[in-house]
């Protein structure tokens, strides 16, 4: 593909539904470019639960796909399938959809759709050439449960602006655990390592989005081979940046009430009751636990400690929405005062004004993707 992407990033976080947990997903959406504000803002008034969601947003991916709107039409399928809270075959199903929609949609552009072998499976990625003369090379992934194929349109502002873009899936991600079953491990090197041997690289900038703002540093730790290392969002310790009441009520819940809280959690997801009920469902799915709490003691593991935050020594830029639901602001500056060793440092702080105050500068995604192509350029 000779043009230049036509993804456009809207600016506006907007009030789709009265609920942030079904909300912050309509934006995002919309921010990334996939989907239109009128079928959004159309949606966001006829869903109340989970199973809601997953009807009409099923109806709004059908209609898409009818009128030839594939990219929509994919990400519509992207967003049932998000809160299927069981694992099962629908929730397969609409992952089928969501891809062959996607691919097809981009058969087009210059891109390889790659498996690379990692233990006994593979790590998914994405590559896309750049347009123009090479100036560098930029490896993306995401966190906590992200697809790479959400991140295309950050993928593609990057190549047409000249850089080599690297998008893949970890352990936990997307095709890598529906596909090839690789659980969640939070040992990031690992999987960042092969991708460094894979490609050949030994100068890269490397951008972590949402809870890969952890895997990101914790990558850069171990790897010299990553110069430049960009966190959208950042999680630094899982625990540790709750206010304390939190951290003693999650570790009498984990520790002493251990069997209750099972008991609990398990009710919850089958009564498909709210964000905790779909945050403990997706825990299980990609850490392959079949208990809550062994499913929570895998997310303990992303603490300050694990993270060796002092051992990373690249150029760091960070960008923290000011209000963003999933992470606390303190976290922000925790990971700052913790990169002790860092060649450099700056830090990006999003408000209600610029529309970037929320999880991964959903709102106005172009303006953090400006900020991330200025720094990397004066940092190269």
């Amino acid at each position: 593909m000779n043009e230049k992407s036509k993804f456009i990033f809207p600016i506006g976080y907007h009030k789709f539904h009265r609920k942030q947990v079904f909300n912050f997903q309509l934006n995002r959406w919309h921010s990334l470019g996939y989907s239109s504000f009128e079928d959004i803002k159309d949606v966001g008034q006829r869903i109340n639960t989970f199973e809601d969601w997953n009807s009409e947003m099923v109806k709004l991916a059908e209609k898409a796909e009818s009128e030839n709107r594939l990219i929509n039409a994919a990400f519509y399928y992207r967003a049932a399938e998000f809160y299927i809270l069981q694992e099962n075959s629908e929730k397969m199903q609409m992952y089928d959809k969501f891809s062959n929609l996607f691919y097809k949609a981009i058969e087009k552009d210059n891109i390889e759709r790659l498996k690379i072998p990692y233990l006994k499976g593979f790590l998914p990625a994405i590559r896309i050439a750049p347009i123009g003369e090479k100036i560098g090379t930029l490896i993306v992934h995401g966190g906590f449960d992200s697809f790479i194929e959400e991140w295309y349109s950050p993928m593609r502002y990057f190549s047409d602006r000249g850089y080599e873009v690297i998008g893949f899936e970890g352990p936990g991600q997307g095709a890598a655990i529906r596909k090839y079953n690789l659980a969640l491990d939070w040992k990031w090197e690992k999987p960042a390592k092969v991708i460094l041997d894979y490609f050949k690289l030994d100068d890269v900038s490397w951008l972590g989005i949402s809870m890969g703002g952890w895997f990101c540093f914790r990558a850069s730790a171990y790897e010299s081979r990553i110069k430049r290392v960009i966190a959208s969002s950042i999680g630094y310790d899982y625990i540790g940046t709750m206010n304390i009441m939190l951290q003693k009520m999650h570790n009498l819940f984990l520790k002493r009430a251990r069997n209750l809280s099972n008991k609990m959690l398990l009710k919850a997801i089958k009564k498909g009751e709210g964000m905790q009920a779909w945050q403990t469902a997706q825990l299980i799915y990609i850490t392959k636990k079949e208990i809550p709490m062994d499913a929570f003691e895998v997310m303990m593991e992303l603490n300050a400690e694990n993270l060796h935050s002092e051992m990373v020594k690249q150029d760091v830029l960070i960008l923290t929405g000011r209000n963003d639901h999933f992470i606390p602001f303190r976290a922000h500056d925790m990971q700052i005062k913790a990169l002790t060793h860092a060649k450099s440092i700056t830090a990006k702080v999003f408000t209600r004004e610029t529309h970037a105050h929320n999880h991964c500068q959903i709102g106005n995604i172009g303006l953090s993707l400006d900020i991330m192509g200025k720094w990397i350029k004066e940092k190269s």
